[in-house]
């Protein structure tokens, strides 16, 4: 290895830099073949597992053991798995050596040479571990272990199943490393965060800067620029590692879904005496203001009628890993292509380049946490600090249009309610300029948007249903009574906030009947008959008065469930003219968006 940017062999999975929005070149992708070791008994470091244990087997790392692509692919509940890697250094670059993990399930411990450097805990944020007093010249062994529980109800584990078979919704577990490992050096003073904070309306954006280490004597120089061309600077002195620019821009360019404007950032540490640039990062941002009114969701001003799909991010042979960067590219493509102007990404955290590809096409995305049944109290230990990563790890994005707490929670014991609420301020304190869901599709109790998720096949009694919504009555304490669940709505929890149905479709279609397996509804009698299911689904949604949006269950098939609108292997169910008809039903203008043409 040497202090540059390394020409990756075409061996190596996953090149593609993992952190486009802040992107230094002095890197190396650490994605390969590793050591690995099953760790049923969790007795691993009593065996000295770290120094000289034995590691039987070999992974391709990013991708998880139970997948196809990491050349072990097995299933059944995985406790515990060490990975090692020996790094080869003719000499140590200068600075600090900062190892960087894309996302590891669940719990991990880190060591570079025996000596250990740190852990962390949550199986869906990206974190970093200094690894600089740790190496040498020469030979460098790397040793991860891992532990994963998703049956403890003390972790966020989205959609894999907790039973040995997928079923239903639930599917194939993740374990361990399965995105992007590298490691990148750093100057002794260095640029370490951004929160990024635009106002499209003014045409300006503020830069929250955090360095790491840095002097009173450094300032920070930020350099906006629009196609090459500079258009906005900005400087300031840093106190307390931090640093705040505001910059106007000489151009104003708008970030509209379908319609991304995006402009360059380059940021700069400085010493203030020299003159002498300490360290420096590229990055982007776009300008793109979100708002709601009473009845929709707006962009830049704009009503948008939300046409999106459930996205759930899995893959048949990488299982939580996407086996190319194309791969993520493609998926927003297929969705593009048929109409829909955005996603939920759904039940967990996306890797960051599925965000850089979606700012890039303009693709609109609610993010969301991966828990379901929070619990009481315990809930917010176990799952907010994950969220809280989550949200700094999303904050920049200008595609991330808002933030879905949890999923489906239900109210099934007196303080899950407080917790819910918690979940919902924190996420309003951290990010105040964006929509806010406590529980999509559960009790709400406090939230900017009252969705539902409604699963009927029939049009009619889909109308039936969406009713009471229009009724406007000083009495009437819940709009949508058919979604009331466990407990009666409060008036006050309904304070006129748009509706959404967030999930609905999730109609069940094979074309080889024998390999049939889950999803919503009978089945279509025809391609023909599904795709009038289709329409007429969308249209009653369209044409509502009240209706800010639809989320389409879902993309592609995954396993068991067949509800997609292509297969697990993304390839087309349906022919051309079927999918014509898809795009026109979802691009017809909807009654919310005539009514505030």
């Amino acid at each position: 290895m040497k202090s540059k940017l390394v020409n990756f062999s075409s061996e190596i999975p996953r090149t593609d830099y993992p952190r486009p929005q802040w992107v230094r070149n002095n890197w190396y992708c650490l994605n390969g073949q590793w050591d690995f070791a099953f760790d049923f008994g969790k007795s691993g470091k009593a065996r000295d597992m770290v120094l000289k244990g034995d590691y039987p087997l070999s992974i391709l790392v990013p991708f998880c053991p139970e997948s196809k692509l990491s050349g072990i692919e097995y299933k059944d509940f995985i406790p515990a798995v060490w990975y090692r890697r020996t790094l080869m250094f003719d000499e140590i670059p200068k600075g600090r050596a900062i190892l960087h993990f894309g996302a590891v399930d669940y719990y991990c411990e880190i060591w570079v040479n025996g000596v250990f450097c740190g852990s962390h805990k949550g199986g869906y944020t990206s974190f970093a571990i200094e690894i600089t007093r740790a190496l040498k010249k020469g030979k460098n062994t790397v040793t991860v272990y891992v532990e994963d529980d998703q049956r403890s109800g003390r972790q966020a584990r989205g959609k894999q199943c907790d039973e040995f078979n997928s079923s239903a919704t639930s599917y194939t577990r993740t374990t361990g490393i399965y995105q992007t490992v590298w490691l990148e050096f750093v100057p002794e003073h260095y640029l370490k965060t951004a929160k990024i904070t635009p106002h499209a309306a003014d045409g300006t954006v503020d830069i929250r800067i955090n360095a790491d280490n840095a002097q009173m004597n450094e300032k920070i120089r930020i350099t906006a620029k629009y196609k090459g061309k500079v258009v906005g600077k900005g400087e300031a002195n840093i106190s307390f590692n931090q640093a705040t620019i505001h910059i106007k821009v000489d151009e104003i360019h708008i970030w509209n879904p379908g319609m991304p404007e995006i402009y360059d950032m380059i940021i700069e540490l400085i010493d203030s005496n020299t003159g002498e640039v300490i360290d420096n990062v590229d990055s982007y941002f776009a300008l793109r203001d979100i708002s709601l009114n009473d009845r929709a969701l707006t962009v830049n001003g704009q009503v948008i009628f939300m046409r999106m799909i459930l996205d759930q991010g899995f893959h048949p042979e990488g299982v939580y890993t996407a086996p190319t960067d194309k791969a993520l590219k493609h998926d927003i493509e297929l969705s593009m292509s048929l109409g829909f102007n955005g996603a939920r990404f759904h039940q967990r955290v996306f890797e960051e380049r599925s965000l850089y590809w979606a700012d890039q096409m303009g693709y609109l995305v609610w993010a969301e946490h991966c828990v379901r049944d929070l619990g009481g109290p315990q809930g917010l230990f176990d799952f907010l600090p994950e969220w809280i990563e989550t949200i700094e790890q999303y904050y920049n994005h200008p595609a991330v249009i808002g933030w879905i707490c949890s999923n489906e929670t239900y109210h099934n014991m007196l303080l899950d309610s407080d917790v819910v609420r918690q979940l919902y301020r924190m996420t309003k304190i951290l990010d105040p300029y964006r929509p806010v869901i406590e529980s999509s599709g559960g009790v709400h109790y406090e939230t900017d948007i009252y969705d539902v998720h409604d699963y009927e096949q029939n049009h009619e009694k889909l109308n039936e249903y969406l009713k009471p919504m229009l009724e406007d009555n000083d009495n009437f304490h819940c709009p949508i009574s058919r979604y009331v669940n466990q407990v009666p709505l409060r008036k006050e929890i309904y304070a006129g906030q748009p509706y959404w149905i967030s999930e609905c479709g999730g109609t069940i279609w094979n074309s080889n009947e024998a390999e049939l397996g889950w999803g919503y509804g009978s089945v279509p009698a025809s391609e023909e008959d599904f795709v009038q299911r289709y329409e007429s689904l969308i249209r009653v949604m369209a044409e509502h008065p009240r209706v800010c949006g639809f989320c389409w269950t879902q993309l592609t098939d995954i396993e068991q469930e067949q509800n997609g609108l292509f297969y697990y292997d993304r390839s087309p169910k349906f022919s051309k003219q079927l999918y014509d008809r898809i795009r026109s039903a979802n691009v017809q203008i909807a009654k919310i968006e005539k009514d505030y043409l």
